[in-house]
């Protein structure tokens, strides 16, 4: 599966739930992750502006 975002399976943008279903994760593992990464580096807000731009959104 190609790595997308899903325009039912999102809270914000469906980054998440994107990766999710490109790992084959659960979407709030990967949210509860994305959240340490902002709160401990700062880091993830960035990825996820760049991931949100970069991914295709699929209907």
């Amino acid at each position: 599966m190609p790595l997308v975002r899903h325009a039912n399976n999102r809270v914000i943008a469906g980054v998440c739930g994107g990766i999710a279903d490109f790992l084959g994760w659960d979407p709030t593992l990967v949210r509860i992750l994305w959240l340490v990464l902002v709160l401990v580096a700062g880091t993830g807000l960035l990825a996820y502006l760049i991931l949100w731009i970069c991914m295709p959104l699929v209907p």
